[in-house]
C-alpha cells in the first residue's frame, strides 16, 4: 500500500469516525460538559410558527403535543430561554384581512402569556429577556412574517406596541414596496416607501428582518438602516442553492452590518439532494399539495403539519433523500466560517416547516451544542450562536431607537 493510500485511507477513517459520533447523538448521549453548557446558555429561537396553530386549533402551549413541534413541556426539555412567535398570513392575503388575521396571532399569543405567567413572560427588550430567564421563564417575543400585512406605517407603528419586534419586509411573494427572493422582480428591490418603513422600523426599536426578500432587497435594506438586521430564519446557499438561503457574499455584508443569520431547519434549506428531488419530483410533489389544500382549507397549521407528515414520508420511502439534523451543524459551521462566530444563530422555523430527522422538536436542540463541543467550538462562542448574538442584535436596536428619538 502506498503513503498516499494509506493517507486516504487515514482520512476516510477519520471522516467516517466523525460521522458516527455525530449521527450517533441523542438525548441520552449528550455529554456532562455540553448538559452544563446547555444549561447555563440563554438559547434564544427567531422563528417559530405556532400562532398558526393558536388560531386555527386553538392550541394551548401548555400541553405536550405529539403533532407539532413546540409546546411548554418540550421548551422546558430543550431549555429554550426566548421564542420569536411568527406572527403570518399567506402572501396572496392582503389588505384588511391580512391585519385581521396578523391581530388575532397577536392576541393569541398575548393570550398565551396571560393564561401561563409561570412559565412565560411577554418580552420586548434584551433586559426584558434576561429578566425572563431570571425569573425562570420563557421570553415571548413576536415578529410579523411579511410586508403585505402592514401597507402604511400606522399599522407598523400598531404592531411594535402590540409588542412585535421584528418585520420580515416580504415572504414568497412580493408585496406593494418590496421584492421578494421567490417570486419575479417588480420594485427592483425596495420603492421609495419601501425605504420609508426600514427606517420607521430603526425609529420604533423593531428588527428589519431580510429572510424571504430578494438579494436587491437584501442590499437595499442594508444601505438605509442604520441598526443591524437578521435573517430570523434562513440558511447557506454554498450548501444548498435555495433563493431563501443566502450567500456567502450577503452573509458577509450581514457580518459587516453586526447582523445575524438564524439557521433554518427546513429540509430542503439543508440539502441540495432533497431540494433537487423535490424539483424532479414536481407533478407528485403538486398532487400531495393538491391533497393537503384539500384537507386543510384555509387552516395553515393543518397545512403545514400534514404536508411535513407527507414529506417526510416520502424521504422513508426512499422518493426523497433523507436528511437529517447534522445539516444544520454543516450550515451553522460555514456561517461561522464566512460570517464570523458573532453573526449566526438559531431560526428553526419549527411548526412552520418539515424538520430533518433527529430535530422532530424543539427538545432535540441540545444536540446542537454537543455538536458543536465536538467540532472544537468554544464554550464562549456556542453561547453567542444559542441566543448571545441575537440579544446583542436586540439590545444594539434598541439603542439606534433612542438615538433617533434623541435626534442624534
Amino acid at each position: 500500500m502506498t503513503k498516499t493510500t494509506l493517507l486516504h485511507s487515514f482520512c476516510l477513517a477519520a471522516v467516517l469516525l466523525l460521522a458516527t459520533s455525530l449521527s450517533g447523538l441523542r438525548a441520552d448521549s449528550i455529554s456532562d460538559r455540553a448538559k452544563a453548557l446547555h444549561k447555563r446558555a440563554l438559547i434564544v429561537d427567531t422563528h417559530d410558527d405556532t400562532p398558526q396553530r393558536m388560531v386555527w386549533e386553538k392550541f394551548d402551549l401548555a400541553h405536550r403535543d405529539p403533532k407539532g413541534h413546540i409546546d411548554i413541556p418540550r421548551m422546558r426539555d430543550g431549555n429554550l430561554g426566548a421564542i420569536f412567535f411568527s406572527i403570518w398570513v399567506p402572501a396572496k392575503v392582503t389588505g384588511p384581512l391580512a391585519v385581521s388575521r396578523a391581530l388575532k396571532q397577536i392576541d393569541a399569543v398575548r393570550e398565551q402569556v396571560r393564561l401561563h405567567p409561570a412559565d412565560l413572560a411577554l418580552a420586548t427588550t434584551a433586559a426584558e429577556v434576561r429578566a425572563a430567564r431570571a425569573q425562570g421563564k420563557i421570553a415571548a417575543l413576536m415578529g410579523v412574517e411579511g410586508g403585505h400585512m402592514d401597507d402604511d406605517l400606522g399599522m407598523l407603528r400598531l404592531y411594535a406596541a402590540l409588542g412585535v419586534r421584528y418585520l420580515t419586509l416580504t415572504h414568497f411573494l412580493n408585496n406593494n414596496w418590496a421584492d421578494a427572493s421567490t417570486d419575479k422582480p417588480a420594485h427592483n428591490g425596495l420603492t421609495d416607501f419601501g425605504k420609508d418603513v426600514v427606517r420607521e422600523l430603526n425609529r420604533l426599536g423593531v428588527i428589519v428582518d431580510i429572510s424571504h426578500v430578494s438579494d436587491k432587497t437584501f442590499a437595499d435594506a442594508l444601505a438605509v438602516s442604520k441598526a443591524p438586521v437578521i435573517a430570523s430564519h434562513s440558511s447557506c446557499r454554498a450548501i444548498c442553492n435555495h433563493p431563501r438561503n443566502m450567500s456567502d457574499d450577503m452573509m458577509r455584508a450581514l457580518a459587516k452590518n453586526g447582523g445575524v443569520i438564524q439557521i433554518n431547519y427546513h429540509y430542503t434549506f439543508l440539502s441540495q439532494e432533497a431540494r433537487d428531488a423535490n424539483l424532479t419530483l414536481g407533478k407528485d410533489v403538486a398532487i400531495v399539495e393538491q391533497e393537503v389544500e384539500k384537507l386543510c382549507g384555509e387552516n395553515e397549521a393543518c397545512s403545514v403539519i400534514e404536508g411535513g407528515r407527507r414529506a417526510r414520508e416520502m424521504m422513508t420511502a426512499g422518493k426523497i433523500p433523507r436528511v437529517s439534523w447534522e445539516k444544520i451543524i454543516e450550515h451553522i459551521d460555514h456561517a461561522v466560517k464566512i460570517a464570523g462566530a458573532d453573526h449566526v444563530g438559531l431560526g428553526s422555523d419549527f411548526d412552520g416547516a418539515t424538520m430533518p430527522f433527529g430535530m422532530e422538536d424543539v427538545s432535540k436542540i441540545p444536540q446542537i451544542t454537543e455538536a458543536l463541543l465536538r467540532k472544537g467550538y468554544s464554550e464562549k462562542d456556542i453561547e453567542k450562536i444559542l441566543g448571545g448574538n441575537t440579544l446583542r442584535v436586540l439590545a444594539e436596536v434598541e439603542r439606534v431607537a433612542k438615538q433617533l428619538s434623541a435626534g442624534k
